[in-house]
């Protein structure tokens, strides 16, 4: 049927329908993203990362982040398919997670707890404090923990080095013994260079925390850095005295992640989420 000369055009008004689902499809899988990684499970969170992309890609986004998270969108509607996963309630779930390692900016509170406990080894000289984004760094400056040339703790320190691990036994996070040296090259009869002398310092503290202290041995990590991480200058007597020191570092997550794991922690990756 012709139409009538100068009839006006028919205009579609729902043209923005289109536009407005697809702004409300990429905002829903920003959440679900946001959603992801939120959740300590990081291999269910990087599953679902790879499904939005998939997704997008695919046009099938519902049934892809539903199935992640288990079930489908319409088994118990949409709100329980968000809760319920795999292993059902989401929370059970996380709760069921292993405590992960503290983010610096929560170890800023044990920070303040050892600065006001350490207060006078602090203002000594005796300990320094700092947080680094690797994790908690408690030094232990040689000359007021450990004879000149030897790995014996001095017994009177104790009470110091208790005070950190109290805050220690209270964080699921690891720990890494670090012994330095100065640049003065030693050879005596127990130790034929500052590797050892380093390595053995670290190993004494480490007995220390574990038999004296009760921090559990499979959290603690010895290494022995000789005189390559200075803090100071090794061609002064007080730069010297800064480098000679045992460091105790609380690890982050960054900082666990440059840990070795064991081959049977690499073949698990349920047991290498533990460390990373």
């Amino acid at each position: 049927m012709a139409r009538k000369k100068g009839a006006a055009e028919h205009e579609n008004h729902e043209r923005w329908l289109v536009s407005y689902a697809d702004f409300i499809t990429l905002l829903f899988a920003f959440f679900v993203v946001m959603f992801a990684s939120s959740n300590r499970d990081k291999a269910r969170a990087q599953a679902v990362s790879e499904s939005v992309r998939q997704a997008l890609e695919s046009g099938h986004l519902m049934p892809k982040i539903a199935a992640v998270l288990g079930g489908t969108v319409h088994d118990k509607g949409q709100g329980n398919a968000m809760r319920k996963g795999p292993g059902g309630d989401l929370k059970q779930l996380l709760n069921q997670q292993p405590a992960e390692p503290a983010p610096a900016h929560e170890l800023a509170a044990s920070m303040e707890v050892l600065a006001k406990e350490l207060e006078a080894e602090v203002r000594e000289g005796k300990v320094k404090l700092s947080l680094e984004p690797r994790g908690l760094v408690v030094s232990l400056v040689q000359a007021a923990y450990f004879p000149s040339g030897e790995d014996r703790i001095y017994p009177e320190t104790y009470p110091s080095i208790e005070k950190v691990a109290a805050v220690i036994r209270k964080l699921p996070n690891q720990v890494r013994i670090e012994g330095h040296t100065d640049s003065v090259p030693i050879h005596n009869s127990r130790f034929r260079s500052n590797w050892e002398l380093s390595a053995a310092r670290s190993i004494r503290m480490l007995e220390l925390l574990a038999g004296r202290f009760s921090v559990p041995r499979e959290r603690l990590a010895i290494a022995g850095y000789a005189d390559n991480v200075p803090v100071g200058p090794n061609d002064t007597e007080e730069g010297r005295a800064k480098n000679r020191r045992v460091d105790l570092v609380i690890l982050t997550e960054q900082g666990l992640s440059k840990e070795p794991v064991s081959p049977s922690q690499a073949a698990d990756p349920a047991a290498s989420q533990q460390r990373h």
